[in-house]
């Protein structure tokens, strides 16, 4: 059966001893908490690492304007841009900067690779849609059971796991460079320490 964001949602459920979900529609307070989540933890999950199945290349179009000063053109990042992996061909380095949702770059043509926001988790790789699922089950882990040490222990799991499936979908191309921010990241907690989703 092929994965989709509330049967991954679902199976995190489950997995905290808690019944499934029909959709994201659903008249429950799990349904709500999994529809809030899931866009932005999906997205910040495959930005920080180069997945395999997320990965595109497009040749972009200048726009008509000119940026002010330093580069001569600018090129609109694609909608379901999420993070640029490498601008140029193989073994080129051209000089170019991101500000905004722009690419700004001398050349008249900005050859783009990139992470997409990959929305289907049927074309996902299996360890991807794992991931999401330990880590859908580590944001309702307080919501769900109001358990602060639960929520910790799953947290570490997840680190672990992460780090282990990025190592093996690595393994199929040449090393990249993927962002090491702490995972505490992906709960989405300031500097502060406030979690929206269990007060400070």
């Amino acid at each position: 059966m092929s994965a989709t964001p509330v049967s991954i949602c679902s199976n995190a459920l489950l997995m905290l001893g808690d019944n499934p979900i029909a959709s994201f529609a659903e008249d429950s307070d799990k349904a709500r908490l999994a529809s809030n989540l899931w866009d932005t933890a999906r997205d910040h999950v495959l930005r920080r690492h180069p997945w395999n199945c997320a990965i595109k290349r497009v040749i972009l179009s200048p726009d008509t304007t000119a940026p002010a000063f330093d580069f001569k053109a600018q090129f609109e990042l694609p909608a379901d841009w999420l993070r640029t992996l490498s601008v140029g061909e193989e073994g080129e380095r051209p000089r170019y900067r991101i500000e905004g949702r722009k690419v700004l770059m001398q050349e008249n043509v900005c050859k783009l690779r990139y992470i997409f926001r990959n929305e289907n988790p049927a074309t996902w790789d299996s360890m991807l849609v794992w991931c999401m699922t330990r880590v859908m089950r580590m944001l309702f882990a307080y919501p769900i059971t109001q358990s602060t040490s639960l929520e910790q222990l799953i947290e570490q799991e997840v680190a672990l796991l992460l780090r282990e499936a990025r190592a093996v979908d690595g393994q199929e191309d040449e090393p990249e460079a993927f962002d090491e921010s702490p995972l505490l990241a992906a709960r989405f907690v300031g500097s502060s320490g406030y979690s929206p989703y269990r007060g400070a």
